[in-house]
């Protein structure tokens, strides 16, 4: 007899255990094994739904040392599922290197789709444009987030950021001073009990948020309008409106006000300006 063993990929609910789908649940009840990012969170789900399947530890620092159990359990005709803490796997999850091993060594690795908090977040967002490009989280550090940030300012399509409660307003703030300040969505907690979703400039979001303490907990999908085709400024007017400011106003408020006026990043007019004021 062939062998029939196959790696499912299952999405499990991003907050309220009733978004699960039936077919997730009849796989999880039928495979042998479930290998799971983190077997405590995922025992809330199993138990919910009365799902007795023996659980492994699969997450990122163990992942290819795991994967090579769940190969040896198919090899012996066994089917296991693997989830992660919420959502689809291998979205801004691990998952990866455990999928490619299983597909080197003959083995069918079926989806089984769900929820997904930028799917989920971008359906309520009302940003017109037809496109999007997932990001996922940001690097840590200040500096390396704004160079990303630089390189995604031109895309004229929607981006989309997960991003955790302790940094969001050191997020926000630099995606205002790389991006400008762009129309932008904020949808917080999505499917769970404290489910928020603002949707304003950056500026008028992270206002939202510095006054309301609350606002800043949670998980955090961002979702910010892509680069408009819009009418290049010269180089020539930027430095006049730049002269202007500095006349009457110190250097950061020229820099806050010529963002606003020019739609351009504040980085590179700090930067523009500092030189104009030093000559």
């Amino acid at each position: 007899m062939p062998n029939e063993a196959k790696l499912y990929v299952v999405a499990t609910p991003i907050g309220n255990l009733g978004d699960i789908t039936v077919r997730a649940i009849d796989t999880l009840k039928e495979v042998q094994l479930i290998a799971a990012e983190d077997t405590r969170q995922s025992k809330k789900l199993l138990i919910h739904y009365g799902i007795n399947v023996p659980l492994l530890a699969l997450h990122a620092h163990n992942e290819q040392e795991q994967s090579a159990k769940v190969l040896a359990l198919l090899q012996q005709n066994q089917s296991v599922a693997y989830i992660t803490d919420a959502g689809t796997p291998l979205i801004s999850d691990p998952g990866a290197q455990l999928v490619n091993i299983i597909r080197q060594h003959g083995f069918p690795v079926v989806p089984i789709p769900g929820p997904c908090a930028a799917i989920a977040a971008l359906s309520v967002a009302g940003i017109p444009e037809p496109h999007f490009y997932f990001e996922g989280f940001l690097p840590n550090k200040t500096s390396m987030r704004t160079q990303r940030l630089a390189d995604l300012k031109d895309l004229p399509c929607t981006l989309i950021f997960y991003e955790s409660p302790h940094r969001i307003l050191c997020a926000l703030a630099d995606m205002q001073n790389t991006l400008g300040n762009r129309t932008a969505v904020i949808a917080r907690e999505l499917t769970k009990k404290f489910e928020t979703i603002l949707k304003g400039t950056l500026q008028e979001l992270s206002l939202i948020l510095e006054q309301d303490p609350k606002q800043q907990l949670g998980e955090f999908v961002v979702l910010v309008s892509g680069q408009t085709q819009k009418e290049q400024v010269s180089q020539e007017k930027i430095d006049k409106i730049l002269r202007l400011l500095l006349e009457e106003l110190p250097l950061k408020k020229t820099v806050a006000i010529a963002s606003e006026l020019l739609d351009l990043g504040r980085n590179e007019l700090y930067e523009r300006a500092l030189l104009i004021k030093n000559k």
